[in-house]
């Protein structure tokens, strides 16, 4: 196997980065992975002819909504069960040569000769699985790196997990009732070309950038798809200890699985917990009217093997950040929904939840209250921008100097104790906007506020940097600047690929001098890096101390 798209990635004395083994560190098989490169391959293949049956007047909405959704499958920590992975790959030739064969009589019909494709087009999957193994190799995803150079490789990389990001998006939209056969469009034409195994590496570099483009139209259908379906969060205490009784525990990031699991156990005596990036849900006016939704259960997604093995209930994995249940031994009492996958954990088709339902029943649940400990979530675009006023208002009379956004997935490595130090660190004429689930690290400090302002608004999941965006436009709007000119700064953590594209998006953007850390990406070369430093000042963490005066001098 050959996988370097998350920070787990194993990296040699000598520089080498990339996992090569039998397993990698995330609990992946080298069999789940050789199949999930090959699964990619089919799916640029589907896009490739997605982009030339556009040509001709076929375009299929099914097919749009499947390429990006088997893709996340193949994202850090969504789908380890091969035998999943290999029915998402024999659906993709399904659909590959449905495609073809509507495009060869369109092209027919209209007079027009069929455009010559690559070859990765016409691959055609062999029926054992022992055969795709074998011919997985021909699509690992370093393949040509002794022809085209390390920084090459490195590109099409940034461009693969950056593309992964936003089809991960596209496909919580799409759950939410939002599409555009425009952006399905571009979509596949990128596919299509990462597909050619480019070598141009400018052409690469506008590619990612691209891709960045791309993604700030689908965080704005995720936007408008979530505040259509559940309303505009507002700002919303939230207890983050277990009360008595019978549990249910959602992860993930997907709001429609949460409400119907909060319809389905409506007068049941279950309290419904969320978990990780599901915390924003508290603050969606939609979910309010459930009183059997009583607040967080736990932390960031790494530390769900002790979390979830503690907690006496049922538990729902909805997307991404799944890890091995085994290790808790929770296996029995996690259900997994969509794209993700393990092997032996029970699998929930459709909309009915009963299963888990009846396994946290079957539990013992909390036998006791805990005393309450709150934070504060809600300040998505709505909230900011209504009290985007008020905070020019203390901007101009001096009493906030600075805003950080820090935020970005968590992860294991010591090194993230950072993140926690910096926010502590700020100084109290200072805000902290964060979002994702880096702010466990932090997110019941009591900062206080600034003349009515509080210093701590998070503004929700990973993909809500589209009201950070959104607020830091009013901001430099009200103050006649740019983005750039204002006293905001940027730290980011990263751990996989939704991370990846969110830096794209704001570097496409024109955003600079963002800071991300703990550790550079293992697909980013030293060239790459020097590249996107003197482009856009994006630059590593180092300390605390020196990186806040930085930050506070500029």
């Amino acid at each position: 196997m050959f996988c370097v798209q998350c920070e787990h990635t194993i990296r040699t004395p000598q520089g080498d980065a990339g996992c090569s083994f039998a397993r990698g560190m995330c609990g992946k098989t080298s069999e789940v992975s050789d199949l999930q490169d090959m699964l990619v391959n089919l799916l640029q293949a589907v896009s490739t002819y997605a982009v030339a049956a556009r040509k001709v007047g076929v375009v299929d909405a099914e097919i749009d909504a499947y390429v990006p959704q088997a893709f996340f499958s193949t994202l850090t920590n969504v789908n380890f069960d091969a035998e999943r992975i290999i029915d998402f790959t024999r659906r993709a030739e399904a659909y590959r040569n449905d495609l073809r064969v509507r495009y060869e009589a369109a092209c027919a019909a209209q007079g027009v000769a069929p455009e010559q494709l690559p070859a990765s087009a016409h691959y055609r999957l062999p029926d054992a699985k022992s055969v795709m193994l074998s011919d997985a190799l021909l699509f690992a995803l370093n393949r040509g790196k002794k022809e085209v150079g390390e920084d090459v490789i490195g590109l099409r990389l940034l461009c693969l997990y950056g593309l992964k990001g936003a089809a991960a998006y596209m496909e919580h939209a799409r759950v939410l009732g939002q599409t555009d056969a425009q952006v399905a469009g571009r979509f596949h034409e990128i596919m299509a070309y990462l597909g050619t195994q480019p070598a141009d590496g400018g052409a690469l570099f506008q590619c990612a950038m691209d891709i960045g483009t791309l993604n700030y139209r689908i965080m704005e259908m995720l936007d408008t798809g979530e505040t259509e379906t559940f309303g505009h969060p507002e700002p919303t205490r939230v207890n983050t200890r277990p009360i008595t009784g019978k549990a249910i525990v959602v992860s993930g990031h997907d709001y429609h699985d949460l409400k119907l699991i909060l319809e389905q156990t409506e007068g049941k005596g279950i309290n419904v917990y969320t978990h990780g990036e599901m915390l924003p849900a508290h603050g969606y006016p939609a979910f309010k009217k459930y009183k059997h939704l009583v607040g967080n259960y736990g932390t960031a997604w790494q530390n769900q093997q002790k979390e979830f093995a503690a907690f006496p209930g049922a538990i729902v994995m909805t997307s991404n950040c799944m890890i091995d249940p085994n290790v808790g031994q929770y296996g029995a009492r996690i259900f997994t929904r969509s794209i993700v996958g393990w092997p032996g954990v029970t699998h929930i088709d459709g909309d009915d939840f009963s299963a888990a339902i009846d396994a946290a029943l079957a539990q013992p649940g909390f036998a006791a209250d805990t005393e309450p400990v709150y934070t504060t979530t809600g300040f998505a675009r709505n909230a900011l921008m209504g009290a985007a006023p008020a905070v020019i208002e203390q901007v101009k009379a001096g009493n906030i100097k600075h805003f950080f956004l820090v935020g970005g997935c968590d992860g294991d490595k010591k090194e993230r104790s950072y993140y926690a130090d910096f926010v502590k660190a700020a100084p109290k004429d200072t805000v902290i906007l964060t979002l994702a689930c880096g702010k466990f690290r932090f997110n019941t400090e009591e900062l206080g506020e600034i003349n009515g302002i509080p210093r701590y608004l998070d503004i929700g999941q990973c993909n809500d940097a589209y009201s950070a965006i959104q607020l830091a436009l009013a901001l430099a709007d009200a103050f006649g600047c740019g983005v750039n000119d204002l006293p905001l700064s940027l730290v980011l953590s990263w751990f996989e690929q939704k991370a990846i594209v969110i830096l794209l998006t704001l570097l496409s953007l024109g955003i600079k001098d963002i800071r991300v850390g703990p550790t550079a990406p293992g697909f980013l070369t030293p060239n790459l890096i020097a590249t996107l430093n003197q482009q856009f000042g994006l630059r590593l963490i180092s300390n605390v101390e020196d990186d806040l005066k930085e930050m506070l001098a500029a």
